[in-house]
């Protein structure tokens, strides 16, 4: 009877198995497809995007390349969310497959430990006994093979079950690894999503501010670029050591110096920096993380409900080095830690209303790596 049973048992196994597999390929050939073709476009539009980065673009070419990231961000929303869909329909198939088939083998072994034990106990019949109830010496050489044949086959079938065990034991690990990836894709999408969020609102902003014209975008243009030729400039030029400050000193005011629109404070920090030789050696970072940090003093009192720019921000000419927050004019800016200031100033070499021919801001060196800059004061 289990002789019998074995090879069906053997047989729905590995049905079960080739028709999971062609499941498998056969969706998975599709989603491959599709994400390949996905990958396609996006190298596509990289393509465009790195060409429109090359060339000095007008109003029309700059609504192009905007409208080209936002396309590449939404092919990269698609990619993720197609990647997350192929690795879910794979992990269900997988577990399909180990949850069946684990059953099975343990259902086998049983079976199989049964027989080992059965064969065992057969083995104990003396070979008097064998003698005596075989018909001559051939039937009983027939029968002692037979014996040791069945154990023999018992045993190599439960090794290969557990061998299988093992295979699918690493199919498992495959579930958990591409689980792990899911979580990944959708960080991924996560952050695509609040990208795509946020250029769709700088396209907006950006329309806003040229109104679909050239002339306006060119002046607008031109005063981003005036502003931050001026900043540049102050950065490698700096002046008089003002002296020492402490955490919370007031150092400056709000003002709306140098290419400025309205009385604002344009803050940069700089970490791995010194201030030597009349310039800021030193790596640009995000202020965001320093400002809400409770170590450091905040420089102006209405932070973050009157930030007008965030650092990163792409501009027409590239990205904004600091973030500017809005203030009336004459607000105490403080140092957001003790340190050595410094006063400098450099041209604005574009008339814009609101502001004035020279620039002018404090830089604090904290003489611990830290480098700070208040700019656009009176």
């Amino acid at each position: 009877m289990v002789k019998k049973f074995l090879p069906k048992v053997f047989l729905l196994l590995l049905i079960i198995l080739i028709s999971s597999f062609f499941a498998v390929t056969i969706f998975a050939q599709s989603e491959v497809d599709k994400y390949q073709e996905i990958q396609k476009k996006i190298a596509e539009v990289s393509a465009k995007i790195s060409d429109l980065q090359k060339i000095e673009r007008d109003l029309s070419e700059q609504i192009t390349y905007i409208n080209s990231q936002i396309k590449l961000t939404e092919l990269r929303i698609e990619e993720a969310q197609v990647k997350i869909d192929q690795l879910e329909k794979e992990i269900g198939v997988l577990g399909f497959r180990i949850g069946y088939i684990t059953d099975s083998v343990n259902r086998l072994e049983v079976l199989l430990k049964q027989r080992i034990v059965a064969t065992y106990q057969q083995s104990f019949i003396s070979n008097i006994e064998l003698l005596l109830t075989s018909r001559d010496f051939s039937d009983l050489i027939l029968r002692l093979q037979y014996v040791k044949q069945v154990q023999e086959n018992d045993k190599k079938i439960l090794a290969d079950l557990q061998t299988t065990k093992a295979t699918y034991s690493n199919q498992k690990e495959e579930r958990e690894d591409k689980q792990a990836q899911i979580e990944e894709a959708k960080e991924k999408l996560d952050a695509a999503n609040l990208l795509l969020a946020k250029q769709k609102k700088e396209k907006a902003d950006f329309l806003a501010i040229t109104r679909n014209d050239e002339s306006r975008y060119q002046e607008e243009l031109r005063k981003l670029q005036a502003d931050a030729a001026s900043i540049s400039q102050a950065l490698g030029n700096i002046g008089a050591r003002v002296g020492t400050v402490s955490k919370g000193d007031v150092v400056a005011s709000v003002g709306s110096s140098g290419c400025s629109t309205g009385p604002h404070l344009h803050f940069e920090v700089f970490t791995d920096a010194k201030v030597e030789g009349g310039r800021i050696i030193g790596n640009r970072v995000d202020p965001k993380p320093y400002l809400e940090d409770g170590k450091y003093e905040r420089p102006v009192p209405n932070y973050p409900q009157n930030v007008t720019t965030w650092y990163g921000v792409t501009y027409f000419l590239g990205v904004h080095t600091g973030i500017d927050i809005a203030d009336p004019f004459g607000t105490p800016i403080r140092a957001i830690d003790g340190g050595e200031a410094y006063f400098t100033q450099a041209p604005c070499n574009y008339k814009i209303a609101g502001g004035t021919s020279l620039g002018k801001g404090i830089v604090v060196d904290h003489k611990n790596g830290l480098v700070t800059l208040y700019w656009h004061i009176p």
